[in-house]
Order: structure tokens, then sequence, then C-alpha cells
């Protein structure tokens, strides 16, 4: 085992297995590598899982990353994604030497094993870029090559099984081995490769898929900042925070230059949009109104070939059906452009989804999460969170050196409160602010100084969000302007691509807003829950349909603003006081979050288009009086899988159809 710190090799550690009898505290009979193969592999993973936990307990290190060579791999090939869940390593894979695995050069070189250690894992210290990050990897044709294009892993597949129910699982194999079994090619556009909910789903999506063996490819077109401008506003204006700006026709061309231009690498032979007869995708899922132009494309390319559309945002759907407004602008220009798609998936809110979208079209399905990746999985709390949390105290000192934030650690007595959201006009970050003053002003100005809760601000930003410097920048004056006395105690961050700092910011909270005036799905209200932290959430978007009122969390009005605020300081002031009510909250919410935001869920949804239309069956079926039908429903409904009672669902509206001998929802 080599230890190297960025810089320098600085220890070497030696150890042998299998390992001696005398050494094992059973005193059972060594293994060796005829022992059978799932035993050696299982001793194997717990040795070294064991010898690095106490390696990094005697130095007080916290391990970032490493390598294994890839005979130990092909050994012990569940180690990777161990040492990933256990000790939050990211672990790669590699031969040593020499980028050739099979190269003749290798196979006559005796080396010993510290000289292995060593090359291995300074390869993978180059993989590393700031924020002791695996760089983000896109090969050429602007394919996205997820975990480094397979370099690292951190999962294996049957760690999925696990994160959902039995039926989910069985649902999503069978279209899986459909697809699997028809050789059929996915290809996923969206605008950017990382940062954003878009990209964190398809990460994990593309991820799933690969180990489940299904031919699935996610490709980004070449960035251009002045255009993201262009499109951000777009975004604001269609969920109508943004109702001065318009798109000009300059825009409308230059929007669609950009996409003419991008769309060129893909249109050779093999390329994802080439006709199907050339080797092109079969199905094309274009996952952003950004580039609305590539379903022109695809579609002329190959009529007859099957191109989805979602529509991840939130689009007001009274602005755009009204003639001459300036979101009705944006959206004619997206819609003259998609209005060949064979499927328009939609967040499940109905006002959604503009008039002119034929609803047997429409589908629902909701932003999803992974339960296995740095946002969401378990961190040790003696070490891996505290870690995180020392990190976000670190850059909150660098960011800013001379105050005022002071970050309480959560092994102090004093809890915090959490928004953890984008710098976006549609987070509601000011109502965040005026609540907690309205808490601290009238509710709890005379408690003990250690029970009054800190609030915390934070989130990732995207390439394609320039709104997230002038937010930060609004949030910091209002501070200054009408919060001053809790200037201490408002911690303002934007994060960097660090999931787990998220995550351990999430898991150590007390109560989590998301007190959005616009919102799309907002998938962090299941992840909060899901971690046993009651949310307080407008209802916007499709967060009432994660949230049992009352039961997980409160969902609040945000029409009048200052009632709003009382409304919100009077539930956390409830949530934090009643110790009771609040432990009853938390075992709800961890264990009523429904596999429909999980990312087998989310393949199991795609899966099932894909397959439906490759076959060119009828792939939704709406209710009696026109209700659109949810993905899922549908795919259960095919694979004739029945939902069970002990199944969470998100809520359907009445009428909808549903698999053979489903319950009703509440």
């Amino acid at each position: 085992m080599t230890i190297h710190d960025g810089t320098y090799t600085i220890d070497y550690e030696s150890y042998q297995w299998p390992r001696p009898k005398e050494d094992d505290v059973f005193k059972r009979e060594p293994l060796s590598l005829a022992s059978p193969p799932s035993l050696c592999c299982t001793d194997l993973a717990d040795f070294i899982v064991s010898t690095i936990t106490k390696y990094r307990k005697d130095h007080g290190y916290k391990v970032t990353g490493g390598a294994v060579t890839s005979l130990l791999a092909n050994i012990c090939p569940s180690l990777p994604a161990l040492l990933w869940k256990d000790l939050d390593i990211i672990c790669f894979i590699f031969q040593p030497f020499t980028h050739e695995p099979d190269s003749e050069e290798v196979k006559d070189v005796e080396t010993i094993v510290d000289e292995e250690s060593d090359c291995v894992v300074r390869k993978a210290l180059k993989r590393f870029g700031p924020g002791n990050l695996p760089r983000p990897e896109i090969k050429r044709g602007n394919v996205v090559g997820v975990d480094s294009d397979g370099e690292f892993h951190l999962t294996k597949f049957d760690d999925y099984q696990g994160t959902v129910h039995r039926n989910t699982w069985e649902a999503t194999m069978h279209f899986a081995n459909q697809l699997k079994k028809s050789k059929i090619k996915i290809a996923f556009f969206n605008t950017t490769p990382q940062g954003g909910g878009v990209a964190l789903m398809r990460h994990a999506l593309v991820r799933f898929l690969k180990l489940a063996g299904v031919d699935c490819k996610w490709y980004v077109p070449r960035p251009n900042h002045t255009l993201f401008r262009l499109t951000k506003t777009n975004h604001n204006i269609l969920q109508g925070v943004d109702e001065t700006s318009e798109l000009l026709p300059e825009h409308m061309t230059q929007l669609d230059d950009w996409i003419n231009t991008n769309a060129k690498r893909w249109l050779h032979k093999n390329g994802p949009l080439a006709p199907r007869t050339s080797g092109g995708a079969h199905i094309i899922i274009v996952d952003d109104p950004q580039m609305p132009k590539l379903i022109q494309i695809a579609k002329q390319q190959d009529p007859d070939r099957p191109v989805i559309y979602r529509s991840h945002i939130q689009v007001r759907a009274d602005l755009v059906n009204t003639k001459d407004s300036h979101a009705a602008g944006v959206w004619d220009w997206v819609w003259d452009r998609i209005k060949d798609c064979d499927v328009f998936v939609s967040h499940p809110v109905d006002h959604f989804v503009p008039a002119n979208v034929p609803k047997d079209k429409v589908g629902y399905m909701p932003a999803t999460t992974d339960w296995l990746d740095g946002l969401n999985k378990v961190l040790s709390p003696d070490l891996d969170g505290p870690h995180y949390l020392h990190e976000f105290a670190v850059d909150i000192t660098r960011t800013h050196p001379n105050g005022p934030f002071a970050f309480e650690f959560p092994d102090t007595t004093r809890p915090y409160i959490v928004q953890i959201a984008r710098f976006d006009p549609a987070k509601g970050i000011p109502d965040v602010l005026a609540s907690y003053a309205h808490l601290r002003r009238n509710l709890m100005k005379d408690a003990d100084p250690f029970s009054i809760p800190q609030l915390v601000i934070a989130g990732h930003g995207a390439i394609d969000d320039p709104d997230a410097k002038p937010i930060y920048d609004q949030t910091i004056a209002l501070i200054n302007q009408f919060y001053k006395e809790f200037e201490h105690d408002i911690i303002v961050m934007r994060v960097g691509p660090t999931d787990q700092i998220l995550n351990a910011l999430m898991q150590n909270a007390v109560v989590a807003l998301q007190l959005s005036t616009r919102e799309g799905f907002e998938v962090k209200v299941s992840e909060a829950l899901k971690a046993g932290v009651p949310v307080i959430a407008t209802r916007r978007g499709g967060i009432p349909l994660q949230l049992v009122h009352e039961r997980s969390g409160y969902l609040v009005e945000c029409e009048d603003r200052e009632k709003e605020h009382e409304e919100v300081a009077r539930h956390l002031h409830h949530l934090l006081t009643d110790k009771r009510a609040y432990e009853s909250f938390s075992g709800y919410a961890t264990n009523n979050v429904s596999d429909e935001v999980s990312t087998v869920g989310n393949a199991l949804c795609w899966l099932y288009l894909a397959d439906a239309l490759h076959k060119a069956e009828k792939v939704l079926e709406h209710g009696p009086n026109g209700q659109v039908c949810w993905v899922s429903d549908m795919a259960r409904k095919k694979a004739g899988i029945k939902w069970a009672d002990d199944e969470t669902r998100l809520p359907r509206s009445d009428g909808l159809p549903k698999a053979d001998g489903l319950a009703t929802p509440e």
C-alpha cells in the first residue's frame, strides 16, 4: 500500500494475504487463490478495507482517492465499490507501467509490489483536478465519459437492487433485458456534463445502465458562455421569474446556429444523429429546452426514429398560453422545433404542460436522485462527515477571511437549518432569510443560545447558470441591510462540485427548507427526507408530491409573503422544541420515499419508453377524463408487475390507468 500526499509518496506499508492462521481471530485455515473465488473476494476485500481503516485512524488521514491494479480488481471485483461505500474512496483500476493492459511488454516484467502500488497511485493522481475530484471526461464526439470513462468504479450492479423494492427491480430488469436482446442504442443530449440536476441524474443513470449492459451514451455540445446567458434568460421567462426580457429573432438565430454547428459532429456514420441505417442511435432523448433544434435535425435524418423531449423546468402554462406574452414567444420558438417529438416528458404537474402540446404525447416522470452517489450515501460520523464539514468551514474562511460567518460544527450542541439549492431567482432565498429572522426575533429571542440554530444556505453551480453570482451578491446585500444582527449565524456559500459537502450539510441539519417561488420538481426534498431530515417547503411544482404535510414536514403557501414567513418560523420552532414530534417526523420521512425518485426508478421509465417506441407499440394511455399518465405506471402495466401495498408511490390524480390490482392511492 502506497500513501501519496498529492506531491510525493510519503509512506509504504506491506501486508500478507491470505492471512496466516495465527493472525486470524477465528484461527481458520488460510485461504489461497485456489479457494472459491467468492470466498477469496469477500475475505480479501474485508482485509483491505480493515487495513486502510486502521491506517487512516492511526495517522489521522482522510483518504480521498486510490487505485488498485487490474490483477487485484480481477481477483476482487467488488473492492472498488466497497472502498467508495465504506471509506469514501474513489478507486481507479490500472495496469501498472503501461496503458496497454494486455501488452507483451508487461507480461515479462517482474516487479515487486511496492513499485506496482506506487505506479497505479501516481496514475490515479493525474486523474484528479481542482477540489480533489476526478476531472469530467469528455471524449471524441463530445461523449461524456462517466466515471472517467469507466476507469473508476463507485458501484457494483447488485448494490442497486438494495435501493428499491423488489417489484421496481424486476420491472426494470424486464425492459433492460428486452433492450439488450434487441441491441438498442440510446442517446441522451443535454447542455452540460457537470453541475445542475440533469447532469447529476445522467451520471447516475448512465453508470447504472452500463452495469446493466444497456447501450446508452450521453452527448453534450461545445459550451458557449454568451449563449448560456440567453438560455438562462429563456428559462427565467418560461418560469415567470423574468417578465421584462424577451427572446429576439437574432437570439433565435444564434441559438439555432450553435446547435447546427454542434450537430455536425453527431451526423457522421455511426454518429448518434445519423440515420439508423448508418449506425445512428435507435432512440434519441433531448433533455434540455436549450437544444430544441436537435429534435428537428434528428427527424430530418430519420423521420421514423423515435425522439423524446423532456421538459425538465417549470413552464408557466398560464403565461405561455397568453398570446403575445414574452413567455409565449420563447415557448413558440421551443415548440416549433420540438413539435415532431414522439413523447413529451414533463414533471408530474398539470399546469407545466402548455395547451398546444397534444395530450396523447405527454407522460409524467419526476426528477430523480441516486442513493449510492456522493450526494446521498451514508458518510461515517467519525471521519468522513466531519471532514467535509471541516472543508466547508475552511471554504468559508477562505472566501470570507474577515468574517462575518462562523460555522458551528455539529459536534457542538448547536443545530442548524439548511436550504441547499442553486443561487437562482426562483429558489426563494429572500424568504428563507425573512423566515429565519422571524424565528429569531419573535419565537427564540429569549432561548438558550446553544439551542438557537444557525442558518446555512448553500448550493452547487453550473456552467450554464450565470445567475448564481448576482443572486449570491443580492443575498449578502439583504443580510447586511435587513438582518445585520444575525450575520454571524447566517452562512451563505457557493459550494464547489464536491457532492459530499452538500451531503454532510444535509445529513447533519436539523431541518431543511425549500421555499421556492417557482419550481420544477426539486428532488432535494426527497434527499432530505431520505436522510431523516424534516422539510418545510412551499407548495410549488412537484414539491407537494414528495412531502406529506404534517407527517414528514410542512407545506406552506407563498402568495402572502409575510404570512409565509410567520408560518415557516412557527413550524421551525415546533420542530426545534418538540423532540417527540421531531422524531416522529424524521422516522416517517426516512421510511416513505418513493422508488420513483431513485436512479433505478428513473431507469425503469426510460427503458420502458425506449422498448415500447422501438417496437412501435402504444406508449401512453391516459385517464377517461384526459388525465395524463405516469410513465412508471405504464411501465409496470406493460411488465405485468403490480404495485404492492408496501410500496411508496408519489400521489396521482384519480382516473389514471393503473396496473391490475393496484390500490387507489390516498
